[in-house]
């Protein structure tokens, strides 16, 4: 996807509904609103999707974010959070066992709830933004950086371009991704919400959120991980008798591995905690869980060609925003 080269980019993390949060952190930048719409003279923003569910904004965030689009000031990827949306309202292939791409599952609808209540009075605003979903990128490839929700699969990415050479997929790939193990099913898991391993010796996690796992996120860039700890890439820490484990070779032959030499990567989806910061030189996500009383991050992307500890931007989300 070409981008102009004249401008600089800011790249915004995960917003989930913090929409005053939003805000604030596009007038920290030096935006401002004009014709109902943020600009900023010089540069756009590039937001790596999950927009809905959770925080108590979500109709406001989204119509933010999607005027900047329309209005050529702004890009944005699409998230797990919108791919659930649409596949919540897609019917399976007739041949699949689920009835829904999304099945409508007590945990699926409780990650939807907030987004489902706040357009309860606007169904036509709701119809209009899952046909805008629909339009998403899954990703951006501008050459000397990349935006991914989630994870960078380049063989994935590479098959997906010879059919959709925008990341801009159908709704007919959205249909087949309710075939586990399809190729679109592929996509949707990796893209959207990365690499993960089964925990060993069939042990469960359950998150702050209260759902239990088996499974737990997992890094794609470590380059000769030994343990399940080395690999481990999420807020709920592995306990320390799991961590030590070693990994087997199959699990090792899971795992991907993005090259300290490919062009800068951002990411968000991960509910990270701290001052943010890269991962790697090339590198770095910019969830750091906003909704979750967190912060709403950016990163200010200029020429360089290697992440820049000193350009990442943020507030704090005050507490009125998050849900009561």
């Amino acid at each position: 996807m070409l981008l102009d080269s004249g401008r600089g980019y800011d790249l915004i993390g995960d917003v989930h509904g913090c929409g005053r949060s939003l805000e604030r952190l596009l007038e920290q930048m030096g935006y401002s609103r004009h014709g109902g719409v943020w600009r900023h003279p010089r540069r756009m923003v590039l937001f790596l999707g999950d927009i809905i569910d959770r925080g108590p904004r979500i109709r406001e965030a989204l119509h933010l974010v999607h005027d900047m689009v329309e209005a050529g000031q702004a890009l944005c990827i699409m998230g797990n959070h919108e791919y659930n949306a649409l596949g919540w309202y897609t019917e399976a292939p007739a041949n699949s066992e689920r009835r829904h791409v999304r099945e409508h599952t007590p945990r699926h609808e409780r990650l939807l709830q907030q987004t489902f209540r706040q357009f309860e009075e606007h169904p036509a605003d709701w119809h209009d933004f899952l046909d805008w979903f629909q339009q998403l990128p899954l990703f951006i490839d501008a050459g000397r950086f990349r935006l991914v929700h989630a994870c960078w699969d380049g063989e994935l990415i590479g098959q997906l371009r010879q059919r959709f050479a925008d990341g801009r997929i159908d709704r007919a790939f959205v249909t087949a991704s309710a075939v586990p193990g399809s190729f679109a099913n592929r996509v949707f898991e990796r893209l959207l919400r990365g690499t993960d391993l089964r925990l060993p010796q069939g042990l469960t996690l359950t998150s702050e959120e209260g759902f239990t796992r088996a499974y737990f996120r997992t890094k794609f860039w470590e380059d000769d991980p030994q343990t399940y700890g080395d690999v481990v890439f999420q807020p709920d820490a592995l306990p320390e008798s799991v961590a030590s484990l070693p990994l087997s070779p199959t699990d090792k032959g899971r795992l991907l591995q993005y090259g300290v030499d490919e062009p800068m990567l951002f990411v968000g989806h991960y509910w990270r905690r701290g001052r943010p910061t890269p991962i790697r030189p090339n590198l770095a996500c910019l969830d750091y869980s906003a909704v979750m009383y967190g912060k709403l991050v950016a990163y200010r992307l200029d020429e360089e060609t290697q992440i820049d500890p000193n350009k990442f931007v943020w507030v704090e989300v005050e507490r009125p925003e998050a849900p009561q």
